[in-house]
This record gives C-alpha cells, sequence and structure tokens, in this order.
C-alpha cells in the first residue's frame, strides 16, 4: 500500500537535509534511498559536501556559508519530482559478492537457535539463506558494516535479550529479516550463525570499506578445512566479485 507522507524532505541542522522513503524498512524504499543518492552524486551541485544513504532515507550536507537552504531544498524538491523514486534504477557500478562462509559448528553456534525461531531445521536455514541473494541496504555502526537483505518472511526473527560478549571480524549474525557481517571483534545481539574470512573494513587498502551500498551478496557455504585455508591463503577471504551494471 502507498503512503502519501513518502517521500518526506526535511531540513536537518543548519546545513543539511533528509529525503525519507518509508515509515519502516521495505526493497522499495532501500531502492529509492540508493537511487536518489546516486542521482545527487551525478548532479554535482555547488556547496554540497556530502551524501550518503541509511536503510530509507538519502543525506545531503551542504557548505551553508555559500549556498543557501532555499536553493538545496529547490534542486531536492525538482529531482524528487522528476520521477518514481520507489521504480527507479539502482546505481550502476554495483557488484555481486560471492563470500565463503561456515555455517554453525562451534565457530558460529548460534545457527541452531536462530533456524529453530525461523521453523526451519539448521540445514534447511543454511540452504535458504545461501540461496537468498541480498543487497547491501547500507553501512553503519561500525566502519564498513553491510546491513543486508532482505531474508524470507521466516527470518523476521528478534535480536537476543541480552548481548553476546563478542563476535570475531567476519562474523554473519542474524535478525530481523537481515544479515550483519562484522568488520570488528564486537558486542551484538544478533545471532551469529556463519563466520567467513572476509574483512568489510581494511584500513590499510586505498578503498577501506570494501562493500557498498547496493553491492549484492551471496553468502556460500564451506567446510571448516576451507575456511581456515582462506583466512592466510586467500585474497579477501576467499571472495570474488563480478560487476552487476
Amino acid at each position: 500500500m502507498s503512503d502519501d507522507r513518502f517521500p518526506l524532505l526535511r531540513s536537518l541542522g543548519v546545513d543539511g537535509y533528509l529525503v525519507t522513503f518509508g515509515a519502516e524498512l521495505s526493497e522499495p524504499a532501500n531502492r529509492a534511498a540508493l537511487a536518489l543518492h546516486s542521482a545527487i552524486e551525478r548532479a554535482g551541485w555547488d556547496g554540497v559536501e556530502e551524501s550518503t544513504t541509511s536503510l530509507i532515507s538519502t543525506y545531503l550536507r551542504f557548505d551553508a556559508l555559500s549556498v543557501d537552504h532555499a536553493m538545496i531544498r529547490g534542486q531536492l524538491q525538482a529531482l524528487l519530482e522528476s520521477q518514481d523514486w520507489f521504480a527507479a534504477d539502482l546505481p550502476e557500478g554495483r557488484r555481486l559478492w560471492r563470500i565463503p562462509t561456515v555455517f554453525g559448528g562451534d565457530l558460529c553456534p548460534q545457527l541452531d537457535v536462530a533456524a529453530e525461531l525461523a521453523g526451519l531445521s539448521p540445514e534447511a536455514a543454511i540452504a535458504q539463506i545461501a540461496a537468498t541473494q541480498v543487497r547491501v541496504q547500507t553501512i553503519g555502526f561500525a566502519p564498513g558494516m553491510p546491513y543486508l537483505g532482505e531474508l524470507p518472511d521466516a527470518w523476521n526473527i528478534p535480536r537476543q535479550t541480552e548481548l553476546t560478549k563478542s563476535v570475531p571480524v567476519g562474523a554473519l549474525a542474524v535478525a530481523i529479516r537481515q544479515l550483519v557481517l562484522f568488520p570488528v571483534t564486537s558486542t551484538t545481539g544478533w545471532r551469529h550463525i556463519g563466520q567467513t574470512a572476509f574483512r568489510p573494513f581494511q584500513p590499510e587498502a586505498e578503498r577501506p570499506f570494501v562493500l557498498n551500498p547496493g553491492d549484492e551478496v551471496l553468502f556460500e557455504p564451506v567446510d571448516r578445512a576451507t575456511y581456515e585455508a582462506m583466512r592466510t591463503s586467500a585474497p579477501n577471504g576467499g571472495a570474488t566479485f563480478e560487476v552487476l551494471a
């Protein structure tokens, strides 16, 4: 069902605007946020210093000393009215990543609990997640950390009521029809179901954030021995990509 409130254009502080495409996460709202961000980047408006996205919003920050709110608002409003952003094409240059992943076992001990909450056997849970091509919906919480989705409805499971004290770099965790891939060792309320040798944040690299919003990911099951070998010998932990568009 459409909601006439969206897209919603609001000022944010003295030098920013926020365009929101929904009251909650959905594929069309995320698509719209990504597409609008790409269009703003292509437009190259004078005075714009930064633009980025969250799950369902696009943010723009401008130099308030050189351009005023009214001019930026007018440009944004005209851009918003130029097309149906909910049906827009996703940005060009996106990539499909295939990331080798160990599921379950002592490395990722919460697979069985997460599968039970989803009403699946562990084997069926692994098969369903591995078959679902998920989108990098946004980067947040920690440097280079992707939020990926959406998974099938069965995976609309809650976060834990208590925190897991520590999951390692490359941990794959699940909640609320999303996956997150940890770039740093972290406390989390999401259930740790898979482990990769992939590092989403590589501060020593020219591009420290490896994944970009709009990229697609497949988590491909591998055994423990393959994972261990990829930790030390395979670039990007064995992950590969191809350009989608």
